[in-house]
């Protein structure tokens, strides 16, 4: 351990030091000050009135100001985004009143025009069919009062086209195309026959003056006899949302209205046109400081919340206010405070002084663009500890490795890193805008992509990859066909004639009848390696977060014996693969690491790797069945001693002292003694002993997801070009070979760079949550949320 002893600390992988201080500020510089510190973002507040709800809270009119005052900012941002404060309010509302009425009347006038063209024709037609009778028209219907524009038609009545001694009159209007055929029926049912309809379609899309909509009418006259048909009709025209407008019969008074319609509604399309350009005027005015405006309500809002979470001291005079602040900012913090005083003409000055507090600090991570992503992949997991080794330092080298040795393919690879570099030399425009959930997250993650496409680029040449075709690059294949004639591996099989291929697997592997066997074991192999190396890592991990932390029975009685457990079996099998390798033996592992278990003194026979093999591994067994206890018991027995050699050295203490109760104190020895109990830590020892103990068998089983997810994007990249682009290629036609060509660029692009990189991604994942972070990560934390205007939300809570 004494290696162990002279490595440095590492302070740098561990989150900021924080301290817990008090501030007492003076209450006219209060909000000043709070302002300042929103600017810095570098103190988070602690809320002291936590069991006040929000209206019993000091600043709670300001607040609701705010919420006021970000209520009509939502409604600027609904006109259009433009408008100015308080005295625009009211005449927006009033333009968007009077606009509407105005529409709503030049949409009826509109009806009105197309119910006098198209009535007019079903009249001239039944004219010349019938005798006319004596009609007249109500000649009071245009007056004065049309031209009120709070005086719509529709509630002007409905005037009949006939004299009150014809026995014939009729009803004209306009009603929704999809509601003409049961309103016709009803008319029939209602007058027991006794009435003549006719329709017309409007022949355009009409504005319904009631809901606004563009919606498909039909006009139509409806001949009745009688008082009681009339009110009958009228009810059902009513009920069925249809229209009625007065048309007369004579020609000539029919073209004298038309022009009236159409005289009325030129004069309302100039008011309407004047109106919209009047409020596009009073919008355009101050729409430039809609957001600068918005951004300084959020502020004030925010200021005032924070401002809720302080107390008043008993003088009222000033605001007490607690939080955590990083150590290295505590002289930014003062100088802040200074400024607030100095900028408030205040008399008295801010006091800020640290105090002791036994809860536990947040946890505080500098991050840039870089590292930011990676922090986040480990913050899902869980927040870390305050001072808790971070796993998202050593995540920024071993998450794209290990999902680049899933997704070995420098073709594949290429691709990840053009769009990689997209994303990154577009950054500050993509940045400024608002994109959609899934480009944000691949936006969010660009320098994740980057360096996963890199490593892909890497494992690809090692795996001698390119869209699944092997290349030459680095020489001459090592092998050659035994026959000088043969062209074809698979009938005549390879021999060695030169030296190994200097990097990566030797491209004469690809096609030949023991190419998955070797891939297989080689893959196999690689990933258990990997496996016990990161795991071994983790374990590590946790000895330095022991050491730093003070704690030396984690030590003694956990990294210790995990280390033994997890070497003695799993190291061992590595170090078994490594000498295979080296010595090229044809030795079963398979059958030394069961036998080691079933046969400990048996013979090996040819599975012999090197001498005293035996010895060894009865040793590595024993000291394995050793560890098991040694992570289970001395723990929970060793806390049970101290902390009763604790509670009698208090007890002694208190002897003879009959004014102070140990019950008073909150570190007293009598709580302490109350809080440990043997069978809750002697149960969560077990758990985690059988945890670890059961995990490093899944643990070292889940790593062989690197060669099944690498042989599965392999041999689905050989299926995608031999069955389509090679295939294709075959054919002397031009078309058919474009068609493969394309079919083979979608299946790339949507099946290998789309759900094979989301499924390594996923698995990559997997492996750091739950096979890497569980040997040393506690993950239970909280995160350091200062006070700052930058961390503010786009949008209003």
């Amino acid at each position: 351990m004494g290696v162990f002893d002279r490595l440095p600390p590492m302070d740098h992988l561990r989150s900021e030091k924080m301290c817990f201080v008090q501030l007492i500020i003076p209450a006219e510089s209060a909000r000043l000050a709070v302002t300042y510190l929103g600017e810095l973002g570098l103190l988070q507040f602690k809320d002291l009135n936590e069991d006040k709800s929000p209206f019993q809270r000091i600043f709670v009119n300001q607040v609701k100001r705010c919420s006021e005052m970000s209520r009509k900012l939502r409604f600027f941002n609904d006109q259009i985004n433009k408008a100015k404060l308080r005295e625009h309010e009211n005449d927006l509302l009033e333009m968007n009143t009077n606009s509407e009425k105005l529409l709503q009347t030049y949409n009826e006038l509109l009806e009105f025009k197309m119910v006098l063209s198209k009535a007019g024709g079903i009249l001239a037609s039944s004219h010349n069919h019938a005798a006319p009778a004596e009609r007249e028209l109500d000649e009071h219907i245009y007056d004065k009062e049309m031209d009120d524009g709070n005086a719509y038609l529709l509630e002007q009545g409905v005037h009949l086209g006939a004299s009150e001694n014809s026995g014939v009159k009729f009803v004209s209007g306009i009603i929704l195309k999809s509601k003409a055929m049961a309103f016709e029926r009803m008319l029939f049912r209602a007058t027991r026959g006794n009435m003549f309809f006719n329709q017309a379609p409007a022949g355009e899309p009409v504005t319904d003056p009631i809901s606004g909509e563009e919606v498909e009418k039909t006009v139509f006259v409806v001949f009745f006899s009688g008082d009681q048909a009339k009110a009958k009709i009228l009810k059902i025209c009513g009920s069925f949302g249809a229209s009625c407008y007065p048309v007369p019969e004579e020609m000539v008074k029919q073209r004298q209205i038309f022009r009236e319609v159409s005289g009325r509604l030129a004069d309302l399309e100039a008011t309407l046109d004047a109106g919209i350009q009047h409020r596009n005027k009073a919008l355009e005015s101050v729409g430039s400081q809609l957001r600068r405006w918005t951004i300084m309500v959020k502020k004030e809002k925010a200021v005032y919340d924070t401002l809720n979470m302080l107390n008043f001291d008993v003088t009222k005079k000033c605001l007490v206010g607690e939080g955590w602040c990083p150590i290295f900012a505590k002289s930014q913090i003062k100088d802040v405070l200074q400024r607030a005083t100095l900028h408030s003409n205040s008399q008295v000055g801010i006091i800020f002084h640290e105090m002791d507090t036994i809860d536990s600090p947040p946890t505080y991570f500098q991050t840039d663009k870089f590292t930011n992503a990676f922090q986040e992949i480990v913050d899902a997991y869980g927040i870390a500890r305050y001072e808790e080794a971070n796993p998202a330092v050593y995540s920024v080298i071993t998450f794209p490795f290990l999902f680049a040795v899933m997704f070995g393919d420098w073709g594949h690879g290429i691709c990840l890193l053009l769009g990689a570099c997209v994303l990154i030399l577009r950054e500050k425009k993509l940045s400024s805008q608002k994109l959609g959930s899934f480009m944000e997250m691949a936006f969010g993650g660009r320098y994740v992509i980057l360096l996963m496409a890199l490593f892909s680029i890497y494992c690809g040449l090692i795996y001698n990859e390119f869209f699944s075709v092997p290349f030459h690059i680095f020489g001459k294949s090592a092998y050659e066909c035994r026959e000088k004639t043969c062209s074809d591996a698979h009938t005549a099989g390879l021999i060695k004639v030169r030296d190994p291929y200097p990097f990566g697997v030797d491209p004469s592997w690809r096609g030949s009848r023991s190419e998955l066997p070797f891939l297989n074991s080689l893959k196999m192999k690689m990933s258990i390696l990997m496996g016990v190396t990161q795991m071994n890592l983790g374990i590590v991990l946790s000895y330095f977060d022991a050491k730093f932390h003070g704690n030396a029975l984690d030590i003694r009685y956990q990294f210790i014996p995990q280390m033994i457990f997890l070497n003695s079996l799993f190291g061992y099998l590595a170090l078994l693969i490594l000498i295979k390798w080296c010595t090229g033996s044809q030795a079963d592992l398979y059958h030394v690491m069961i036998y080691m278990f079933l046969d400990p003194s048996g013979n090996l026979g040819e599975n012999q790797l090197f001498w005293g093999q035996k010895e060894l591994q009865i040793l590595l067994l024993l000291m394995a069945i050793v560890a098991v206890p040694w992570m289970l018991f001395p723990k929970p027995f060793i806390l049970k001693k101290l902390h009763k050699e604790r509670f009698q050295g208090h007890t002694y203490r208190f002897l003879g002292t009959s004014e102070m109760d140990p019950d008073s104190e909150p570190d007293s020895a009598r709580s302490r003694h109350d809080d440990f109990n043997f069978s809750e830590v002697f149960v969560h020892q077990m758990i985690h002993s059988i945890e670890f103990v059961l995990g490093a068998v899944s643990n070292t089983a889940s790593y062989l997801r690197l060669w099944a997810l690498s042989l599965a994007h392999s041999e689905l990249s050989t299926v995608f070009y031999e069955k389509l682009l090679v295939l294709a290629w075959g054919y002397d036609n031009l078309v058919v070979k474009l068609v493969g060509l394309v079919i083979f660029s979608f299946a790339t692009a949507f099946i290998l760079l789309g759900m094979e990189s989301l499924s390594a991604f996923l698995h990559a994942l997997r492996l750091h949550w739950v096979e890497f972070m569980n040997k040393f990560y506690h993950g239970d934390g909280y995160k350091f949320r200062p006070f700052s205007f930058a961390l503010l939300a786009d949008d209003e809570d």
